[in-house]
C-alpha cells in the first residue's frame, strides 16, 4: 500500500543539469545571487519581490516598453500594481518566436471529434492573427472594448483571442456546452461589443446545434453590434441577429501582413488583458480581471520554472474554453514550444482517445485532472504498455487534489521516469499558487512547495502561520497575476469581500491546508465544504481518498450540517459503477475503512445512492449548494442550474432533503 508522502521519483543528474530552474540559478549567480536550489530561491523570491520579478522580466526577455516607476507599488492588496510606468502585450510576447526561429516550425496541433490530427506552423498563426486584428480594428473596436467568444478548444478560438489582445481589447470565453442563461450571467456584466461563436459542436459523437441558444444569448447583450460566426458543425443553422453578421472566412480576405507591418496596442499594467469567471454556484459569477503585464509574467515564471517547460516541449492540457486552464496554454507558445488543442469528450470513443494524441502529437507535457487518471485506471488500461510515450517527460495532474494511489499509478502505469506534478491555483491568479519543481523530489499526494514568487503559507485561526496543521491557505503579499478587479466592483467592495474578509490585508484562497516541514503541502478541500463533526474539522478529501478506492463506486460527495439541538448529520451520497448496486455488505465495508483509515468521526451517518453526484460546468462536486438544500434553503438561493452539468439532480436532493425534514 503506498503511503502519503512516499518517494515516488527524483530527477537524473542529466535531468537536473537541464531543467530551467537550474538555468535561472545558474543565470542568477552570474548576476551576484547565489542560491542552493529551490527552497533558497522561493524564500529570496517573497523577500524581495521587485527584484525576483525584475530577474523573470530580464530572464525571458519580455517586450515591455517605457521606464520603470516601481517594480511593485506601495498600496496594498488588491490595489497593489507592477511596472508602473511601462507597457507590454500579451499576443506581441506569445508571437514574437515566429521571427525568432523558422517560421515555418510547427506552433500548434489540433483535432476534434470532427476534425483529424493536423498543425498550424508560426506563420500560419502569427499571419492569421494580423489579418484579423487588422480587421477589427478596421471595425472600430478600440483598446478596452470586450469581445466575447462562445466557441470550443480549437485553433480559431486561440486566432480570435490573440488577434482580440493584440488591439488591446478584453477577452472572455464560454464554452458551447454551457447553457444560455450560464453565459448571460457572464457575459451581461461585461456588456461585449462583438461575439465570435460557433453555430454547434459534437461531444461524445453527438452534435449539438447551438442557434436557438445563440439567439436568446445575443437578445441579452444589448451592447453586441457584431456578431462573427464559424459554422464549426456542417448544416447545423445560424442564429437570426440584428446586428453585423460576419463569416469566419470572410475576415481573412486581402494580403498578407508581415510581422514588420503590424503594430501591437501596448498597454499599462492596469489593463484589462480578460475577464475569467467563478464557478458561480450561487450568485452571478465573479467577473475576474486580469492585466497583461502579471500573465505574461506568471505564465513564463509557471511553464518554465513549476511545469518543465521549455521551446522543444508540447504542451498538451485537456480542458474546454469555460475552464482557466485554457487560458493558460499559450504558456507552450510563449516559451518558444508547441501546444496541442483537443476538442471533444476526453473518453471517447473509449479512455485511451487522449493517449493517442499524445502518441501522435509527440506531447512532452500533459495536463489532466486526477479524475481522468482514475477513469484510465478503472478501465485497466496501461498507457505505457499501448503507447508510444517516448516523448512524454512531464505530467500536470490539477483541478482537485490528486491521491497518492493516483500519483503512484501514474508511474506504474504510464511511465516510471517522468515527473509527476500534483498543483493547486486557481481562476483568481489564473496560475499556481502551490506548485513544484523537476529539480525537488515527488512524494505520494504531495503538492511540492510554494510557487515562486508566491508568499503562501497556512494561518491558522487566529490568523499565524502554522506548520504541521491544518489551516486556511492564504498568500501574504501581492503576486503579479492577481486580478486587477472584479468588473463593475466599485472601490474593491466585491473584491476585499470573496478573499480579504477574514485576515485583511492577507489574501484567503478558501483551501483548508497542511504543511510539513520541508516545504510540501497537501490540500484538503474548501473550507467553505469543511465537515465539522462534533466540533472536529474533516477535509473531505481525506473521505475521497478511500472512497475512490472502491471499484464499484464511480463518484461520491459528502456534506455535514448542524442540527437542532446541536447534533449533525453527515450522510456519504455515491453514485454506483455501471453493472454495480449498494449492498448492505458494501455499506459495512466503507465503514470499517473509513474507521481503520481515518478515524470514527470519519463513519458517515448513513450512505445513500444517488443517480448522479452534482457538478459544475467545470465538474467541482457542488458541496456547499446540495449542504444548504439540507439545511432548508430554497432551490433559487441554492445554485445556478445554468452553472451544472446535471442540474436535475438539484432536484433530487432537494426532494431528499424535503423528505428528510418530514
Amino acid at each position: 500500500m503506498i503511503k502519503e508522502g512516499d518517494l515516488l521519483w527524483q530527477a537524473s543528474p542529466e535531468r537536473l543539469a537541464e531543467a530551467e530552474l537550474t538555468r535561472f540559478i545558474a543565470w542568477l549567480r552570474d548576476r551576484g545571487h547565489a542560491f542552493d536550489g529551490y527552497h533558497q530561491l522561493w524564500q529570496w523570491s517573497v523577500d524581495d519581490l521587485p527584484g525576483f520579478w525584475t530577474a523573470i522580466r530580464d530572464y525571458f526577455g519580455v517586450i515591455m516598453e517605457g521606464e520603470v516607476e516601481q517594480v511593485l507599488t506601495d498600496a496594498p492588496m488588491p490595489r497593489a500594481r507592477w511596472f508602473t510606468g511601462t507597457k507590454l502585450n500579451f499576443a506581441e510576447n506569445v508571437l514574437k518566436h515566429e521571427t525568432l526561429g523558422d517560421p515555418g516550425r510547427t506552433m500548434l496541433h489540433h483535432c476534434s471529434e470532427t476534425r483529424p490530427v493536423a498543425a498550424l506552423s508560426w506563420a500560419d498563426v502569427g499571419g492569421a492573427v494580423r489579418k484579423l486584428a487588422t480587421r477589427l480594428r478596421a471595425m472600430g473596436l478600440q483598446p478596452g472594448d470586450r469581445i466575447v467568444a462562445y466557441m470550443p478548444n480549437i485553433p480559431e478560438t486561440v486566432i480570435a483571442m490573440l488577434a482580440t489582445t493584440a488591439i488591446g481589447a478584453t477577452w472572455a470565453t464560454a464554452a458551447p456546452e454551457f447553457g444560455p442563461q450560464t453565459v448571460i450571467d457572464r457575459f451581461s456584466q461585461i456588456e461585449p461589443r462583438l461575439v465570435f461563436a460557433v453555430n454547434g459542436y459534437r461531444y461524445g459523437g453527438k452534435d449539438f446545434a447551438r442557434a436557438a441558444d445563440l439567439e436568446r444569448i445575443l437578445a441579452a447583450l444589448p451592447t453586441a453590434e457584431h456578431l462573427v460566426m464559424l459554422d464549426y458543425v456542417p448544416g447545423a443553422p445560424r442564429p437570426a441577429f440584428g446586428g453585423q453578421v460576419l463569416a469566419w472566412d470572410d475576415l481573412f480576405t486581402g494580403p498578407d501582413i508581415a510581422p514588420a507591418d503590424f503594430a501591437y496596442t501596448r498597454v499599462p499594467s492596469d489593463h484589462p488583458l480578460w475577464t475569467l469567471f467563478s464557478s458561480g454556484t450561487t450568485g452571478l459569477p465573479k467577473p475576474i480581471v486580469h492585466g497583461h503585464h502579471g500573465i505574461t509574467l506568471e505564465h513564463l515564471k509557471s511553464g518554465a520554472f513549476h511545469l518543465d517547460m521549455n521551446a522543444d516541449s508540447t504542451y498538451f492540457c485537456y480542458s474546454t474554453t469555460g475552464w482557466m486552464v485554457w487560458n493558460t496554454l499559450m504558456i507552450g507558445p510563449m516559451l518558444g514550444g508547441k501546444v496541442t488543442l483537443y476538442d471533444g469528450h476526453p473518453a471517447h470513443p473509449d479512455a485511451r482517445e487522449l493517449w493517442r494524441i499524445i502518441e501522435r502529437t509527440r506531447v512532452t507535457n500533459f495536463g489532466v485532472s486526477p479524475g481522468f487518471m482514475g477513469i484510465v485506471r478503472a478501465n485497466g488500461i496501461q498507457p505505457g504498455q499501448h503507447f508510444d510515450l517516448s516523448a512524454l517527460r512531464s505530467i500536470f495532474m490539477t483541478g482537485s487534489p490528486s491521491t497518492p494511489e493516483i500519483m503512484a499509478w501514474v508511474h506504474e502505469a504510464v511511465k516510471q521516469d517522468c515527473y509527476v506534478t500534483t498543483q493547486s491555483g486557481g481562476t483568481e491568479v489564473c496560475s499556481g499558487i502551490l506548485a513544484g519543481s523537476s529539480t525537488l523530489p515527488t512524494r505520494a499526494g504531495e503538492i511540492q512547495a510554494p510557487a515562486l514568487g508566491c508568499d503562501a503559507c497556512a494561518f491558522d485561526e487566529d490568523g499565524k502561520p502554522v506548520v504541521g496543521e491544518v489551516g486556511e491557505l492564504v498568500i501574504r503579499q501581492p503576486m503579479p497575476s492577481m486580478p486587477l478587479f472584479f468588473w463593475g466592483d466599485q472601490d474593491f467592495a466585491r473584491y476585499t469581500e470573496s478573499y480579504f474578509d477574514m485576515f485583511p490585508g492577507v489574501w484567503r484562497h478558501g483551501d483548508r491546508v497542511r504543511f510539513n516541514d520541508h516545504g510540501g503541502a497537501y490540500v484538503l478541500g474548501r473550507s467553505d465544504a469543511t465537515l465539522n463533526r462534533h466540533g472536529v474539522r474533516i477535509g473531505s478529501a481525506e473521505i475521497y481518498r478511500t472512497i475512490e478506492t472502491f471499484p464499484e463506486i464511480a463518484d461520491s460527495l459528502i456534506v455535514c450540517i448542524e442540527e437542532e439541538g446541536g447534533t449533525f448529520y453527515m450522510p456519504l451520497f455515491v453514485q454506483m459503477a455501471a453493472g454495480q448496486g449498494l449492498t448492505e455488505d458494501l455499506k459495512q465495508d466503507i465503514a470499517r475503512r473509513l474507521r481503520s483509515e481515518r478515524s470514527p468521526r470519519h463513519v458517515p451517518d448513513e450512505i445513500v445512492e444517488v443517480p448522479e453526484i452534482p457538478t459544475t460546468l467545470t465538474g467541482k462536486k457542488m458541496e456547499v449548494p446540495v449542504r444548504k438544500l439540507l439545511l432548508g434553503l430554497p432551490m433559487g438561493k441554492v445554485a445556478s442550474r445554468d452553472a451544472m452539468k446535471n442540474p436535475a439532480m438539484l432536484d433530487w436532493f432537494a426532494d431528499f432533503a424535503a423528505k428528510r425534514r418530514g
